[in-house]
């Protein structure tokens, strides 16, 4: 019994040791730059718009910001908003299956820098490109996440893709 009590005794020493030694090891990373942020609705404006808080992670603040601005306009195109509040239209502008992928052309060359999604995007003076950098910068790497808070004219949105031809009205 006292070899018993010894045994067990000493299988909890080196596993409380062995604990106490990981976690007062150095410190690990931040891993935030890797988690996926979710777009988030902030209000919707009588115009058809939605303001909305959404994220990029970039090589840079610039590069970060430009993927947030993407995200917002694709998630409200392909995925509709879902979290934050409940007033935005959580259904995606386009239902369509897999419509990406099967007009990849198009929207490569509509999100692409300096793309046509820009001009859904606009600020509360009805200004081009008026965004807010969200407080809380995170990185993880070489790799940084910035969100940012911006007004995507879904309605204007809506009538592109009908007028491109990608939706049927």
């Amino acid at each position: 019994m006292k070899k018993l009590n010894l045994t067990i005794g000493s299988f909890l020493a080196v596993t409380i040791i062995s604990v106490l030694s990981f976690s007062c090891g150095n410190p690990q990373k931040s891993m935030s730059g890797a988690y996926t942020y979710e777009t988030e609705c902030m209000g919707t404006e009588m115009d058809g718009s939605q303001t909305l808080k959404a994220w990029g992670n970039g090589r840079n603040r610039e590069d970060a910001i430009e993927q947030a601005k993407k995200q917002g306009v694709s998630d409200v195109l392909f995925k509709g908003i879902r979290s934050g509040r409940t007033e935005c239209n959580s259904k995606p502008v386009l239902f369509e299956v897999n419509i990406r992928e099967k007009k990849e052309d198009y929207f490569n060359a509509f999100f692409a820098d300096g793309g046509p999604y820009k001009e859904f995007i606009t600020g509360e003076d009805g200004s081009d490109m008026h965004f807010t950098v969200v407080q809380g910068r995170k990185k993880s790497g070489d790799q940084v996440t910035y969100g940012v808070t911006i007004r995507v004219q879904r309605a204007k949105l809506k009538e592109r893709m009908i007028q491109d031809g990608i939706m049927k009205k």
